[in-house]
């Protein structure tokens, strides 16, 4: 009672803070949601050229993608397929409304008639071809008896409208793609004229790295001069601490000797007979069915199996012992096992091949067979006796002569045991050695049979407990990754490498993380290991510990890359070869200028070397690899005249050409123009798309909602 007087006495304050809780929460809303913009983060998961995509139609669409890919693909992996397949579509569509795109109802059938929606069988006539009164009489009858399929209709109706205006836009694309004649002798040329020549290569490796010095503002000052090169997307760096949760070397023994344990009988009490009562173990036990439902992590599999169905470990072992031995335990994997041999059936396993001569009606035979029983028996016969002669390979008479579908195969049936086959093929194949060649009668047809190989097959029952982390184990990482969490977080941020190092733990780092992906090296999929890096409360050098598949992740955020030119420290991989590469170029030309090729051969300790048959469509000297630009001047050159030196991909060059070879006139090039307009045209679709999206602003808001 007391306490409610006291609250009776502080209404008024209560209703003040709650109040003023509310107020808080909806001004943090407010500023938090960025609905100062208008919504857009909220609603939209991309803005394309100005155009939203919104979040709900995005979802939706993801969900269809789900249904239709099942578990085999994640869900990050659904979300960007959707957005690529998103954003093309409005940037595409945005192009048809500015052209005047759009397809009418004759358009839409004759897509369907030219795609793959053309073998559904309710849109064929009695023939199996595509028929349009067929087609529009099917959609009618959906939209009246079945509206489930209906509505499935109208969703593949809007992708067959979209890709019957993406086939009208390239299309009309393609028809401006052209090669002329001259096109067409150019590209004739220069696949066929030759050059033949001399030349002496001074290598960049002929310099050390060490010589050259490359200073930051070297780098930034090519960053700028190469900014294509150095574009980069928003990415991290992290690196982690993996506490994998899996089995001491104590849980796999005590495994080991749990399942040891389960081997021999065992006497306890039995409070209902007050006497002691035996249980027969794993050797003894007369219900091996019972004994290892009860004790076993895999049931009794009652199957005989072959050598080669057995686990490769342990396979010669158990074919090697009697009925009634044990083997184990042996360590499969992380299960270790004992194996009984329950039962054994000498050649219980037959491999065999056949011919099969079916006849018109006999069971499964092809309709379009026609020959009588009668006429199926005097063909058999005449192949029993061709596949019984020395010089006859059986496997190439079944592949020409068998009705069966082995035939592909040569007849192969591979290894079957008994009471597969149907009896007459049965009996043939158990009750003959390898090697015999005869004929028996089934429903099927007639059959002539081979039998290949033998085998003995076993009856084998096997113990089996999974090793697995104890509870104990468990709660020693548990510890363990919140001592070296605690231990990193207390430090400085760059001592988190030396703290791992003095617990004998490694440190994995992952470089250049994007913003939407999901895998990790060495942790998998971790969605929310990125999304922690990207979150803009986030700092380089903050710690972070995951539960993660079987374990812990201690997690730092160790660089962010923000969108746009690389910084040189970034940069440096890339520019730092190319830079050294000018500068010893420089120095090669400076020290060579007006040196006959002997002479610089001698100097610099090289040779000269020769190309034959050069073309300017394979720009490759020996020795030297690649080198487009010598070659495009040995082609300005003419014979026996010398070039200057040359600043190559691998190092400075002078050549000499010795011989050219012009391709001769032939009377037409239009095939030659045609090919570069047909492998033109097979790139419109990607280049062209791939121009638009590059050109489109993109505004990518996936990270937000996924």
């Amino acid at each position: 009672m007391a306490i409610l007087e006291n609250i009776r006495k502080r209404t008024t304050v209560l209703i003040l803070i709650i109040g003023l809780a509310l107020f808080a929460f909806v001004i943090s809303g407010v500023f938090s949601s960025n609905n100062f913009s208008g919504g857009k983060i909220g609603s939209s998961v991309a803005e394309v050229n100005g155009e939203d995509i919104p979040i709900d139609e995005f979802r939706a669409q993801v969900e269809t993608a789900s249904r239709r890919y099942g578990p085999s693909v994640t869900s990050t992996q659904l979300v960007n397929m959707v957005y690529d397949q998103e954003v093309r579509k409005v940037i595409l569509n945005q192009q048809f409304e500015d052209l005047g795109i759009d397809v009418e109802s004759d358009q839409i059938i004759e897509f369907v008639r030219t795609s793959g929606y053309a073998q559904i069988p309710d849109f064929q006539d009695e023939n199996g071809i595509f028929n349009e009164e067929v087609f529009k009489s099917a959609i009618a009858d959906w939209k009246a008896n079945d509206p489930l399929r209906y509505d499935a209709w109208l969703q593949d109706e809007k992708s067959i409208i979209q890709a019957a205006k993406e086939r009208m836009y390239f299309n009309l694309v393609k028809g401006g793609v052209t090669a002329t004649l001259a096109e067409g002798e150019l590209d004739y040329d220069m696949d066929n004229d030759k050059v033949d020549l001399q030349y002496v290569r001074i290598p960049y490796t002929s310099i050390p790295d060490s010589t050259i010095e490359v200073s930051k503002s070297d780098i930034q000052s090519y960053i700028n001069d190469h900014k294509a090169m150095f574009q980069q997307e928003k990415a991290r760096d992290i690196r982690f601490v993996y506490f994998e949760e899996k089995p001491s070397a104590e849980d796999d023994n005590n495994v080991k000797e749990e399942i040891t344990a389960l081997l021999d009988d065992t006497v306890e009490y039995s409070e209902a007979k007050d006497a002691n009562d035996t249980i027969l173990g794993f050797r003894n036990t007369k219900d091996m069915t019972a004994f290892l439902d009860r004790y076993s992590d895999t049931k009794f599999d009652t199957i005989y199996k072959a050598k080669k169905d057995l686990p490769s470990i342990v396979a010669d072992t158990l074919m090697a012992m009697e009925v009634g031995e044990i083997y184990g335990p042996y360590k499969d994997g992380n299960y270790y096992k004992v194996s009984k041999v329950m039962d054994k059936k000498v050649n219980g396993t037959v491999k065999a091949s056949h011919i099969l001569i079916a006849w018109e009606g006999a069971e499964r035979a092809n309709p379009a067979i026609t020959r009588t029983k009668e006429e199926a028996e005097a063909e058999a016969k005449r192949l029993l006796a061709e596949a019984k002669k020395e010089d006859v390979v059986f496997t190439t008479l079944a592949r020409e002569n068998s009705d069966g579908p082995s035939a592909p195969r040569g007849g192969d049936l591979g290894y079957f045991q008994e009471g597969v086959m149907a009896d007459e093929f049965n009996d043939f194949c158990f009750g003959n050695p390898t090697g015999t060649i005869g004929m028996v009668e089934t429903q099927f047809g007639y059959h002539i049979i081979k039998v290949d190989d033998k085998q003995d097959v076993i009856q084998v029952a096997t113990l089996t407990r999974e090793v697995e982390p104890s509870e104990e184990t468990i709660n020693t990482l548990f510890t363990d990754a919140t001592k070296f969490e605690m231990a990193v977080l207390d430090a400085e941020p760059e001592a988190f490498s030396d703290i791992a190092k003095e617990s004998n733990y490694t440190v994995r780092p992952v470089n250049k993380i994007k913003e939407m992906e999901e895998n990790l090296p060495g942790l998998g999929s971790q969605r929310s290991v990125v999304q922690w890096a990207f979150n803009d409360d986030t700092s380089v050098g903050d710690i972070k510990r995951f539960n993660v598949n079987n374990g812990y992740a201690v997690v730092q955020l160790t660089k962010k890359y923000k969108k746009g030119l690389m910084a040189p420290e970034d940069a440096s991989a890339t520019a730092l070869p190319e830079i050294r590469k000018m500068r010893k170029a420089e120095q090669i030309i400076a020290a060579n200028q007006g040196k006959t090729m002997e002479a610089i051969a001698s100097d610099n300790n090289v040779s000269v070397s020769t190309a034959s048959a050069v073309t300017l469509k394979s720009p490759t000297l020996p020795g030297a690899g690649r080198e487009p630009l010598v070659v495009g001047v040995a082609f300005t050159l003419g014979k026996d005249q010398t070039s200057d030196l040359i600043e190559g991909n691998s190092g400075v060059f002078k050549l000499k050409v010795t011989n050219k070879t012009e391709a001769p006139d032939i009377e037409n090039y239009s095939t030659f123009a045609q090919n570069l307009q047909t492998s033109a045209a097979a790139r419109v679709n990607a280049a062209v798309y791939n121009a638009l999206k590059e050109k489109a602003e993109i505004e990518d808001k996936r990270a937000i909602f996924y």
